[in-house]
């Protein structure tokens, strides 16, 4: 376990987040711009798109895939129900909602980095779990909504035109991110090995050097985060932030654990859905919370899962769920 925490912890990835949380605490004026910021993301989501294409055109369809996307949809269907009625009491209903949806969807950066931890390991992993990342993204965010409309007040219950119109369903399963990492999987898939040989230089090459860009810039991201646990959202104290922030990911990666041991799934494959169950969303949900659920604090959910979430699971989270996968195989 020690070994792996520390090779995890001198990897270049995770040395830049460290980077990036030091410039802030120093106060620092390195920052990434926010176009050059948007354009690491669309390029992660895009290379690990065609990575995970690829890996699926390799391998050859079989019940135990389709089993394991099933997996993942009801995993995250489950997951915004119970952390919403562990904290309905303590948080406002429109905080436990978006709080709730946060977790039920998942981290598409965290992802990316368990990729390349178990790539630098020589720890093989499927392309099916590209897809599943995709199909955990929504799903949260209309349960989480549904959940507000169930327990608001009548005064709560009225939503934004945006819901009312089904703007927020298309919002949700064609938003940018999403569209954007399944269009790439079905290329890479379609293309297979001779047609994603034309752009390799550039997924493969380039991808921890932009990996360590874009993670420098959510350690500043993060650390500028962690000023917001100081607000105190209705019944939500910072330590208490904390204490869930970091209680969800382990109950959830127990959850998938489970999970995984009973369905089967590789060591690779098994890390990978901890990863993404015990991961949560800071750009999908926050983004489709700030238009359909306004009443909800951002220093909340947003500060629960980028401040403490986010961090724990590139620090202990992933070398933690690779030790556990390994001690039960």
């Amino acid at each position: 376990m020690e070994s792996l925490f520390l090779e995890n912890l001198t990897s270049p990835p995770l040395l830049f987040f460290l980077l990036g949380i030091a410039a802030t605490l120093v106060r620092s004026d390195l920052e990434i711009p926010e176009q050059i910021a948007k354009f690491l993301s669309l390029y992660l989501l895009f290379a690990i798109g065609l990575k995970g294409g690829l890996a699926l055109a390799e391998s050859p369809l079989s019940a135990s895939i389709f089993i394991s996307l099933l997996a993942a949809l009801v995993m995250a269907s489950i997951v915004p129900f119970y952390v919403f009625f562990l904290l309905r009491r303590r948080f406002s209903v429109a905080d436990a909602a978006a709080t709730a949806a946060t977790y039920g969807s998942i981290s598409a950066v965290t992802f990316v980095t368990a990729t390349s931890y178990l790539d630098a390991n020589g720890v093989p992993w499927s392309g099916h779990l590209v897809a599943a990342m995709a199909l955990m993204e929504s799903p949260a965010i209309v349960i989480g909504l549904l959940l507000y409309r169930l327990y608001g007040s009548r005064e709560e219950n009225e939503l934004p035109e945006l819901m009312k119109r089904g703007d927020l369903l298309r919002d949700s399963f064609f938003n940018g991110s999403v569209f954007l990492i399944v269009g790439s999987l079905i290329i890479g898939w379609l293309a297979g090995p001779e047609g994603t040989q034309q752009v390799s230089p550039m997924i493969d090459d380039l991808f921890i050097g932009v990996l360590c860009l874009f993670l420098l810039d959510m350690g500043i991201v993060a650390a500028r985060r962690l000023q917001d646990l100081r607000n105190k959202a209705a019944g939500a104290s910072p330590m208490g932030l904390v204490t869930w922030g970091l209680a969800f990911p382990l109950i959830n990666a127990a959850l998938a654990t489970a999970l995984s041991v009973a369905l089967g799934l590789s060591e690779g494959d098994a890390v990978l859905l901890i990863v993404l169950c015990a991961s949560a969303s800071y750009i999908a949900v926050p983004a489709a919370m700030r238009l359909a659920l306004p009443e909800a604090n951002p220093s909340v959910y947003l500060a629960m899962s980028l401040a403490i979430t986010f961090p724990f699971n590139l620090l202990i989270g992933i070398p933690l769920y690779h030790q556990l996968m390994k001690w039960l195989a």
